[in-house]
């Protein structure tokens, strides 16, 4: 069944009894909560993702409860429990759906360690996958988003899952989360995107988050095959320029954008020398979308995506 299937009041009896289970294809969240926007809201940006059944078993819960202080009156406020515990400090009450997803984001950075985790957006053309690894601020979202809309299959917004055992990358499904001027941008690029509401004044400016394509959703447990890391920077007014990078950068750079590759130790430093090994890598600084897509259709059409190791 998908999420959309249960309807807005059978979202919300799910959020408000044992859980609203979504399977987002590496992972699966249940989340539970009594705001009364957000069943549809869900609806709208998981509508077609699968539901996983509650009660069971889930890598990470998240919970978003009203503060029911009466001294919360004057300014609503809300709290946010990951399996049990309370990890932050409370959010106004008229952004609870960042709220989720950054919660859900740290709770799977926190505990999803039976992979390496890398702080990056992926999408794939057939089998052949491309990671873009980067900081916060660097465009790294408009450019996956944009890509996902330009004929490329969305894997992730925020974490590139690669599988210790085979060195695949496995999709972790999300509405990617828009900031800014680049809400705009995609919006035009693309008026039949489906969009949920902007919200100004947060911690990382106003935030809207864009829904996967139901074909994305549906291949949720198709993996990829690393073909090529790029390292996107965007800078205002550039056109797009694509530069090769030398292994050794290549590693430190992926070192630094990742979750958990020291927690992981010898096995992280294993994972990351074989996917530089079978990929090409660049950075990639761009001012113009469909420059930066250009030379990326070129890369992943290239014999240099996913070469054999050397």
């Amino acid at each position: 069944m998908l999420v959309h299937e249960l309807g807005v009041d059978g979202v919300a009896a799910r959020l408000r009894g044992d859980g609203l289970g979504i399977d987002l294809g590496a992972a699966a969240v249940c989340i539970r909560s009594d705001i009364d926007e957000l069943p549809s809201l869900l609806s709208r940006l998981y509508g077609d993702f699968d539901v996983a059944a509650a009660p069971g078993l889930f890598d990470v819960t998240v919970q978003l409860k009203v503060e029911r202080a009466w001294w919360r009156r004057l300014r609503p406020q809300v709290n946010l429990w990951l399996d049990g515990e309370r990890e932050f400090e409370p959010f106004p009450r008229d952004t609870p759906l960042p709220l989720l997803e950054w919660g859900i984001n740290y709770g799977l950075a926190s505990r999803l360690s039976c992979h390496l985790l890398l702080h990056a957006g992926v999408v794939a053309r057939g089998d052949k996958a491309l990671v873009l690894p980067a900081m916060p601020g660097s465009g790294k979202s408009t450019l996956t988003a944009y890509l996902s809309r330009r004929g490329y299959r969305l894997l992730s917004d925020e974490f590139g899952v690669i599988r210790l055992d085979d060195r695949l990358v496995l999709p972790l499904l999300r509405p990617v989360a828009l900031k800014n001027a680049s809400i705009d941008v995609l919006r035009a690029a693309d008026p039949a995107l489906t969009l949920g509401p902007s919200y100004p004044r947060t911690r990382k400016g106003t935030v809207a988050h864009m829904a996967p394509s139901a074909s994305d959703a549906r291949a949720v447990h198709q993996p990829a095959r690393p073909a090529a890391i790029v390292f996107p920077q965007y800078v205002p007014g550039a056109g797009a320029e694509l530069r090769p990078l030398e292994p050794a950068r290549t590693f430190g750079r992926l070192a630094v954008n990742s979750f958990n590759y020291d927690v992981l130790g010898p096995q992280g430093f294993e994972a990351l020398c074989d996917v530089i090994e079978t990929t090409s890598a660049h950075s990639l600084v761009y001012g113009d979308l469909a420059a930066a897509v250009s030379h990326i259709d070129a890369l992943m059409a290239g014999p240099a995506a996913g070469a054999e190791p050397t």
